[in-house]
């Protein structure tokens, strides 16, 4: 039996609201977090003290924020809340300080996990969200979740994965280990896939799918192309299911603006490449799925945020 550490570093990749919301509240759970910011290097360590309105309370607590230029050896946990576009630089980045360290994935879309393949790391973990979150300010942020996140085996073993949610789970941001983590992951996959297109080009808060019926039409279409694709994959879902769950995700976000609403106003890249776009290449290259609308609103997507960023 491997011999864990009781006490051992937990690295936050990215620096937005999810970031934010695990540092907070690890770091109020006695953990040692250093928030480190992906994209940015050579620049000195401070300490931002952050907030988090869960609804219930608001949460505050003194984070450091680091840059990967400041760690030479890393030793720990690392967990990528960045976005997933930025993984093939930040793999080569990590590749020769911390392949050791096991890796989860907070992040949205399919194959996202690759790059680390690629380059050797043995222990590689995919979580699938189910919260919700918005920034407020800088230091400020609204978290709430919708369920318990669940944490799979991509490369490792079953007694590290059960390692990793002992450290990182907390009562405000719970982690489970799922045994199918590829069910879990299609599911929110497709979900993503409705409302990171519709949300947008609707300039509508994700609350739409429970107030309006049309917007659940249009999301049944996508939910429906995007399930035939997940079964040739091997994975089966239902489609009353899947809309069932966004609707209720849908309830519970009500008021929020969905994360690519937030990239395109902010005029930054968002991850439509491994949602829509990633679904549209599978069914592609299968030779006999056709997924239309899914395509067109992910492409359209595209179109609207490489214009917000000129």
């Amino acid at each position: 039996m491997t011999a864990y550490p009781t006490s051992e570093n937990i690295y936050l990749i990215g620096n937005g609201v999810i970031a934010k919301a695990l540092a907070v509240t690890l770091t109020l759970n006695g953990k040692n977090v250093i928030l480190l910011r992906g994209s940015v290097d050579n620049q000195p360590d401070y300490t931002e003290t952050i907030e988090v309105e869960t609804g219930e309370q608001t949460l505050k607590a003194e984070v450091v924020i680091s840059t990967l230029s400041s760690h030479s050896d890393m030793d720990g946990i690392i967990l990528l809340t960045n976005k997933s576009f930025g993984n093939e630089k930040l793999a080569e980045k990590l590749k020769n300080k911390a392949r050791h360290c096991p890796v989860v994935f907070l992040q949205n879309g399919l194959n996202i996990e690759n790059s680390f393949i690629e380059r050797g790391f043995k222990e590689l973990y995919r979580c699938v969200l189910f919260v919700t979150s918005q920034s407020v300010s800088e230091t400020n942020v609204r978290f709430r979740r919708a369920a318990t996140s669940p944490v799979g085996i991509v490369t490792g073993s079953s007694e590290g994965l059960q390692h990793i949610i002992s450290q990182i789970s907390t009562d405000v941001f719970p982690f489970i280990a799922e045994e199918n983590i590829q069910e879990v992951l299609w599911k929110k996959v497709i979900i993503n896939c409705v409302a990171n297109s519709i949300c947008p080009l609707l300039e509508i808060d994700n609350g739409i799918f429970h107030r309006n019926e049309s917007a659940r039409a249009i999301a049944r279409t996508v939910i429906r192309e995007c399930v035939a694709v997940a079964a040739q994959q091997g994975v089966h879902l239902e489609e009353d299911d899947v809309l069932d769950y966004m609707v209720n995700i849908s309830k519970i976000s009500d008021g929020q603006k969905i994360s690519t609403y937030q990239d395109i106003l902010n005029g930054h890249e968002t991850e439509i490449e491994t949602l829509n776009l990633a679904i549209s290449k599978i069914a592609k290259a299968s030779g006999n799925l056709e997924v239309p609308i899914t395509t067109l609103l992910g492409e359209m997507i595209k179109i609207k945020a490489d214009l917000f960023r000129k």
